[in-house]
């Protein structure tokens, strides 16, 4: 079976939910490749699209706030007399990409963001892809504008039962849509206990131990957040992650060099064992992006939510908090005030747990595959 998985590299979590999917698929025999859809239309559309999100998100967060709400709350019709901007371009560039697609003569198409589902339904729309299965994947807790507007994709894969309702309400037909999860990486869903994970790290595996995580643009203030929290009396191990970030890094080793006290500071910077991190802590400070929080779920480790980016993050919040399975920290409830009544309320802590293991699809890679690859057989 020949795949092709269509994404868009705005944000981590769509490249890396396309990179799980297509792992499993050639682990299991499948020829796979994957695509940015813009990269084969216009290198200038697609660094438009990429710094153009990473600058919105970060610096005009008021007016991406109120774009995404009126998508969101309007769905189709809001643009249905006066098409978007992504629509115009996938209208103009649908003819060539066509012709990069023939090449690869995909059995199935899976679409990672919204923008390359949209080119797909567009080349449905003109009978290009008449025999191609095609699968969109949500990769938020929530149902992203547009999805609603692509009806020639034949399934849509979303993060939750939960969330089927507001899908059917948004017009999706129940048969379209897949609840598998959010696809992450197979290594999360491996039981690792907890004393060997510390082992692995070399940490003390009896002593709280907090993840700090800062989403994969590395926006967040780690010192900022050490400081808060070396000041509650707890003693804590903090597991620092800058990613990319080397200049914060930096910073988070500075700050663990002058310090002393109770806690225990670990700073790290780009990392490949996540997994085994969320395996040796009792809780992660983190963005509330749908593939960190998939993965958190995955590993059943309660989460502290910071600075969210508006819109998709904002619903990936509400409905984690509204299910009983994180706290959003903010100027009234600041991290010290929420690490500190998490860990004096082990109740609080065990129905976290219990609410996120029942919530959780940390199969949702291997419940997809084995989606797609039954279509091999038929």
């Amino acid at each position: 079976m020949r795949v092709l998985i269509l994404s868009v590299t705005a944000g981590y979590g769509h490249h890396a939910t396309a990179k799980a999917v297509g792992d499993m698929l050639a682990s299991r025999g499948a020829e796979v490749h994957t695509l940015d859809v813009y990269a084969y239309i216009s290198n200038l559309i697609k660094t438009t699209i990429d710094k153009g999100y990473l600058f919105s998100s970060k610096h005009m967060q008021t007016l991406y706030r109120l774009v995404y709400q009126l998508a969101e709350n309007n769905g189709a019709s809001y643009f249905s007399s006066s098409p978007s901007i992504i629509n115009i371009i996938n209208a103009l560039g649908a003819s060539k990409f066509a012709k990069v697609l023939a090449g690869y003569s995909p059995d199935v198409i899976v679409c990672t963001h919204i923008f390359a589902a949209q080119m797909v339904d567009e080349l449905k729309k003109r009978k290009k892809l008449d025999d191609i299965k095609t699968i969109g994947i949500v990769t938020d807790y929530t149902l992203h504008p547009y999805w609603e507007d692509v009806p020639r994709v034949q399934y849509i894969v979303t993060a939750s039962e939960l969330l089927t309702y507001r899908c059917v309400k948004r017009g999706i037909p129940e048969e379209r849509i897949l609840p598998f999860g959010i696809p992450v990486h197979p290594k999360f869903n491996r039981q690792l206990a907890r004393r060997d994970a510390a082992a692995q790290l070399g940490i003390d595996p009896s002593m709280r131990t907090l993840l700090l995580m800062g989403g994969s643009m590395g926006y967040a203030d780690h010192v900022k957040t050490l400081e808060i929290l070396t000041q509650i009396g707890l003693p804590l191990q903090l597991l620092v992650v800058c990613g990319n970030n080397a200049k914060m890094k930096i910073r988070v080793e500075q700050f663990a060099a002058k310090y002393e006290g109770n806690c225990i500071i670990k700073p790290y910077g780009f990392v490949n064992n996540v997994e085994v991190m969320m395996s040796a802590s009792d809780c992660i400070v983190s963005k509330p992006g749908g593939l960190t929080v998939s993965e958190a779920l995955a590993k059943n480790l309660p989460m502290l939510l910071v600075d969210p980016i508006p819109g998709h993050e904002e619903r990936n919040v509400e409905f984690l908090v509204n299910n009983g399975m994180a706290a959003l920290i903010t100027k009234n409830f600041p991290i010290d005030e929420a690490v500190y009544e998490l860990f004096s309320n082990p109740v609080r802590l065990q129905t976290v747990r219990q609410t996120m293991r029942a919530i959780a699809h940390p199969d949702a890679t291997e419940r997809l595959a084995e989606f797609i690859l039954q279509w091999e057989e038929s």
